[in-house]
């Protein structure tokens, strides 16, 4: 367990960085373990070929989009629940995880359908190429018409977190892991006595493993954090709380809904460019996110932390810890990229024997390392402000500067001055800076220290 021994010795031993360290090592595992998921489907996909790789990474791009609507109302749990128990209100706390499960499970219905039955069609939006089509829509019909999974799980997961009860959404995933591995296995290439499916296998072991985990997740919240869900804390129905978890996911899943669909925008130009531009960038992601892993991990436990201070009343440790948290992220997030890179080579010679890809996503790991200097603090910033209640301020930022800087700069250092895939990261870095530099001078305004959702 190599570096979550790297956590604890970076989080030190006093009472708050031990508390933080209880937090983030199981984020961190969990984390790194939702990423295998994807790695390893692409991993297996490209041993059945690129054109799958690519149709895969943009039907993900879609179903992670749509995934933000359930973000609204977890998003709002996340913080809501954290100030709640820092402030020792636990019967709010099973209102606002109750109220949350019922409006995903109707909006999970919902995005399910409108995958399930609007595949082709959204993909024609996307400008998928023809012979892409086939492995496109087979996945996105079956990973789309069980979306309504995840948005419990997410829910769950969620409270689990904020109660400091993160070491269970870790241990769910790590079974689903093992799950999903045999499951790809089994049904992309055929082995055990299943059929060979391809693409479909992966889509029908990717939607199996989600419902496993909401079942699971389920389980261990009636049995380590909500017992019984009392009738009477819903009738009448909590309006107030679902008007606060409004009030706190719509500007905070704004924000990320902004950055998904950027992407989207963004991969649509990328699909432009060619498959293997459109290949290249998903297998960049894939690798480059575990970069940024450590970064995730003590982001959302500093988030969670600052939440129980801010529903405390005590500003200033959550001040200091957000400046703790800012700066480990960035020094490992940088270490990080940099072997990354120089592992580049290595890395995609065993993805793919296409020397275009290998050249232009090698590249472009040298040019993220200069890109990990404000992604790990727009990560973190975007987290803790919205623990402290300061929700509107990181959707606001996003939406002006991805917009003009990273899908605008994009498309004309790109597609409009022909530099590529290359031209595009280096708007992307652009981005991801000067959000950085706009977030550091917020956080240590201390004007997010005025938004507590707690009552005093």
């Amino acid at each position: 367990m190599r570096w979550p021994g790297l956590l604890r010795r970076s989080f030190g031993g006093d009472g708050v960085k031990s508390t933080l360290a209880r937090l983030a090592i199981p984020i961190f595992l969990e984390v790194l373990l939702v990423m295998m998921l994807g790695a390893v489907d692409t991993f297996m996909l490209s041993r059945h070929s690129d054109g799958s790789v690519a149709a895969v990474g943009l039907v993900n791009q879609i179903v992670m989009f749509c995934f933000l609507v359930f973000e609204v109302i977890n998003l709002g749990t996340s913080v809501l629940c954290s100030q709640y128990i820092g402030a020792g209100l636990n019967e709010k706390v099973e209102k606002v995880v109750g109220v949350s499960l019922i409006v995903n499970l109707i909006l999970g219905f919902a995005i399910s359908a409108f995958l399930y039955l609007g595949d082709t069609m959204i993909l024609g939006w996307m400008g998928l190429a023809p012979e892409l089509m086939p492995d496109g829509s087979g996945y996105l019909r079956i990973v789309g018409a069980f979306a309504f999974f995840q948005a419990l799980s997410m829910t769950l997961s969620a409270a689990l977190r904020s109660a400091d009860k993160a070491v269970y959404p870790m241990m769910v995933t790590l079974v689903i892991n093992i799950l999903n591995i045999v499951g790809n296995y089994s049904l992309i290439f055929g082995r055990f006595g299943f059929p060979a499916l391809g693409v479909t296998g992966a889509a029908i072991s990717t939607a199996t493993c989600r419902g496993v985990a909401m079942v699971l997740l389920f389980i261990v919240v009636r049995k380590k954090l909500i017992p019984h869900f009392h009738a009477h804390n819903f009738s009448p129905f909590p309006w107030r709380e679902l008007k606060k978890l409004m009030q706190i996911g719509l500007p905070s899943a704004g924000e990320q809904a902004s950055y998904s669909s950027s992407q989207i925008v963004i991969t649509y130009f990328i699909n432009m460019l060619g498959v293997d531009a459109l290949a290249t960038r998903t297998y960049c992601v894939n690798m480059i996110m575990f970069v940024y892993l450590f970064c995730i991990s003590i982001a959302q436990g500093g988030a969670i932390c600052i939440g129980h201070y801010v529903g405390r009343g005590r500003t200033r440790a959550a001040f200091l810890l957000g400046k703790y948290v800012m700066k480990k992220s960035v020094g490992y997030t940088l270490c990080f990229s940099v072997l990354l890179a120089l592992a580049g080579p290595s890395i995609f010679g065993v993805l793919t024997d296409n020397p275009t890809i290998v050249r232009l996503g090698c590249t472009i790991l040298w040019i993220d390392v200069a890109l990990e200097i404000g992604h790990p603090i727009n990560i973190f910033a975007t987290n803790a402000l919205r623990a402290a209640g300061d929700v509107n301020y990181p959707f606001y930022v996003g939406l002006i500067v991805m917009w003009s800087v990273a899908v605008a700069g994009g498309y004309l250092a790109g597609v409009t001055a022909g530099l590529g895939l290359l031209g595009m990261w280096a708007a992307f870095t652009l981005d991801e800076n000067i959000r950085g530099a706009i977030f550091v001078r917020r956080w240590w305004s201390l004007k997010w220290s005025t938004k507590s959702f707690v009552a005093r």
